[in-house]
């Protein structure tokens, strides 16, 4: 049966945040926060957070900062993932990718309808791999990324997870955790 295995190992990923807003400053971003604090709780390192405006140029250069920086292992990002016309997550770092992980998407979804609705089919949430650095690319509300972090990645990003976790591909961890 899938889950958390706590006779298993645990072994702590170093994780980046970023916010994507035209509005949102460090006292006002409680979506980057939300994600900050819940993995750190869950024993991640929080190797970096940042706030960006929603331009392509900005987005895809500090993606790519962490995405060449050993020290990232995944990048977490909230907002921009909308319909309205400054919403340019996707088209900023989808370029960036060596594969996508549909399934992210998908799960996501599933997650969201338990609580928002039909209305999560007004996000583009999305995920892909950059190089070795596995990116997550959530919506800016809060509900939105406790509903990610909780519900999908809270599993997915634990090496005690089973039948597998995405922790047995980062690099440093790779023939450690299957």
């Amino acid at each position: 049966m899938a889950g958390i295995q706590q006779d298993l190992p645990f072994y702590p990923l170093n994780i980046a945040v970023l916010t994507v807003s035209d509005t949102r400053d460090e006292r006002t971003d409680t979506s980057g926060a939300l994600l900050a604090q819940r993995l750190q709780t869950a024993g991640h390192v929080l190797a970096a957070r940042a706030i960006v405006k929603d331009e392509v140029t900005d987005i895809r250069s500090q993606v790519s900062a962490w995405v060449d920086d050993p020290g990232v292992d995944v990048v977490l990002t909230t907002g921009g993932t909308g319909f309205s016309p400054r919403d340019v997550t996707p088209e900023a770092l989808k370029p960036l990718f060596r594969r996508e992980l549909d399934g992210f998407s998908v799960v996501f979804h599933m997650a969201s309808l338990k609580t928002v609705g039909v209305a999560t089919l007004q996000s583009r949430a999305f995920a892909g791999q950059a190089d070795d650095t596995f990116v997550f690319c959530v919506p800016g509300s809060t509900g939105a990324c406790r509903d990610a972090w909780d519900m999908v990645l809270a599993e997915e990003l634990d090496s005690r997870f089973r039948p597998c976790s995405l922790v047995g591909q980062i690099p440093r961890y790779r023939g450690i955790c299957p």
